[in-house]
Parts: structure tokens; sequence; C-alpha cells
């Protein structure tokens, strides 16, 4: 039997078509359909279940050793509140599962976690807690993702909660009722709120009670990360796949070392790796999917898609796939071999449409 969320029956009453995912119910669309709901998240706002994610923190003396060797990214600095995205690594160097990881103390840390992954994520996690280390997992807590241009103004609306200032990759909270990051893999700028399960589905309504918000099913939530060129787990990255292998070099700590999989990271970055994955854009018509084979101008398969979908903000084609490095720059024509017919397609630079995320609007002031 399928797993329901604290918001299903809200799902059901706003005329969402259900579907499985990570082996919960989850609303995948509603009315208006999935064009639609992408371009009204690009527009206004929309609001997202991502409750099936997975909730857990590591407190205790240690906890920030431990995450500094179960990911290759730095801590020790991060601010108090403050998020990084990272990636859990297997001893081989291959990625377990990407995940974003706030620091609420000196060593306190809150994770969310994929939802296919967090039960091995957390059993892999587990086996390497010691001492005074403590793991909890809140299967108790709704995660709501608020997304798009016009979401500050509905937490102030909303919520009367005034969040101008609030900084990219960051948490706020007042007490310990509601949890709010600046965050989302929308590429918009947006929050997610973290809440308990009884108060979800009125928090729920109130927020798509907003003239500025509509409810967003999951197939939009894909189409909005693909044009951000971010990966997806369990398609564009995987248990084999390095972080320099993805093209996440940027979460790399160079002063990082002993980390999980460490010596072939190191290798990777030293040596060059054989494939990389890059964004592609399709020039024929067509609509290119995960599977298709990327094919050189002499028919030689020299990668495949591992995502891909139609643009709505773009009206084109787009992908995203691992290629022989000799074929990764921006710019290089490839084709895309869509139901045995080659297609041509350009290589091209991620993300595919600039974000606009509040770091980003300060960065473009």
């Amino acid at each position: 039997m399928l797993k329901k969320t604290a918001l299903h029956d809200l799902h059901v009453k706003l005329g969402a078509k259900m579907g499985e995912f990570a082996g919960y119910d989850m609303p995948l669309y509603y009315g208006e359909g999935v064009i639609k709901e992408h371009e009204w998240v690009r527009s206004s706002c929309g609001l997202f279940d991502v409750s099936h994610m997975g909730q857990a923190s590591l407190t205790g003396e240690g906890s920030l050793a431990l995450v500094q060797k179960l990911t290759p990214s730095a801590f020790a600095k991060l601010g108090e509140n403050r998020t990084k995205y990272t990636v859990l690594l297997n001893e081989q160097g291959g990625i377990i599962d990407d995940l974003m990881i706030t620091r609420t103390g000196d060593e306190e840390f809150h994770m969310v976690l994929n939802a296919g992954c967090k039960d091995k994520d957390l059993k892999w996690i587990e086996s390497h807690v010691s001492g005074d280390v403590k793991l909890k997992y809140y299967d108790d807590w709704a995660l709501l993702a608020l997304q798009g241009q016009k979401a500050e103004e509905v937490i102030r609306d909303v919520l009367g909660i005034e969040l101008k200032d609030m900084p990219y990759m960051s948490l706020w909270y007042q007490d310990y009722e509601m949890f709010i990051s600046r965050l989302g893999y929308t590429g918009e700028d947006g929050f997610e709120i973290a809440v308990s399960n009884e108060n979800a589905p009125a928090l729920a309504e109130k927020l798509v009670g907003h003239d500025a918000v509509k409810p967003i099913g999951l197939a939009a939530r894909d189409s909005l990360r693909l044009e951000m060129g971010y990966a997806l787990y369990g398609h564009d990255i995987n248990a084999e796949t390095s972080p320099v292998d993805a093209n996440m070099t940027w979460l790399i700590s160079k002063s990082s070392e002993g980390y999980f999989g460490y010596e072939r990271v190191h290798k990777d970055l030293s040596e060059g790796v054989d494939r990389k994955l890059v964004g592609f854009k399709l020039i024929d018509r067509g609509v290119a999917r995960e599977g298709a084979e990327i094919r050189d101008a002499d028919d030689k398969v020299i990668g495949e898609l591992t995502s891909g979908g139609h643009s709505p903000t773009l009206k084109a084609s787009i992908g995203m796939g691992y290629v022989d490095t000799d074929y990764m720059r921006s710019g290089t024509k490839v084709f895309i071999n869509v139901r045995g017919k080659n297609l041509q397609a350009v290589v091209s630079d991620l993300p595919f449409i600039p974000a606009k995320t509040k770091s980003q609007k300060k960065n473009a002031a």
C-alpha cells in the first residue's frame, strides 16, 4: 500500500491527479495541467507538497567531524542557520544521495534527504554514528515548498512574517513549531516550510487561499528543475557517478581530506574523467527523453540522456546526459536519437535559464 503525506486529503479535495512516487501517493498535476503549473511558478507562486522527503538531524560532539566524513564539503566555517547543498559519498566515491544540510549549532546539523533514498541514507549515516553523536529522524513533520517571485509577499500576507532581508540558503524560526528555509529546487526565489503533520493541512489551505498561489504537482517540479540543470538522483546521479563526473566540483572543498571516496574524487580532479554531465538543446523538432542515445556526426554513440523533456519557458526540448569529455564544450553539435531518428542538438551551458533566487537577484543588482 502506498504511503500518504499529511496533505493527501487536501490534494484529493483540490482535484489532483495522483500517482506513485517513491512509495507515496503524490499529486502529479492539478486541473490546469503541467505546462500551466510550470508557467505559474515562473510568474507568480506555487505550493508543492514535498513531505515525502526525509528530515533528520545529527547532534552531539563529533557531529561536525561526521558530516565532513560523509560529504566532500566543508562545514567548519559555515555560519549558524546557514545551509549547503552537498552529496553523501560511498567508500568508492559514488553518490549515495544529494541533500541539503543546515548547521543549526556548533555540533548540530539538520538534513533534508530525497524521498527515494532516505531509508538507505539513514542506514548509512547511522552505521557511522559513534560516541556522543545522535541521529534523529522526524517522520511526524511535513515539508511544504513555496516557490516563485511572489513567495516573499505570500509569507508576509499569510503568516505575517517579513523575510525580505533573509539570505538565500538560510533558516529562520521564531519558535519550534515552524522552520522556514530560503531555498528550493526550481531556480525561483522561495521557501521550504517544515511544520508538524498535525498543523500542515491548515497551513497549506491558508497558503493556496492566497490569490498568488496555486497548488503544483511533481510533474511541473521536474520540468522546473530540468530548466535549472539540477540533477535528479537515480537519473542524473547515482552510486556509480562521482561529483566530478556530475560536474559538481563546486561543492568539493579544496581543504577537505579523509571523507568517504576521497581517493577517487582526488584522482578524478587531478587526472580528469572520461565523461561529464552536460546540458543539451534540440535544434530539430521533437522531444528527447531519458535513455536516448547521444551520437556524433559519424553516428558513433558518445553518451546517453539521463533527463529530458519540453521546456515551457524556452518552448524547446532540453535534456542532460553524460558524454565523452571531447564533446562537452558548450556549442558542440551532436545528435540525439529519438525513436530511431537522429535529431540535431547542441551542448548547452547550465542552467538553461537564469536563476532568480535571492542571491542571484542581489548579484544582478
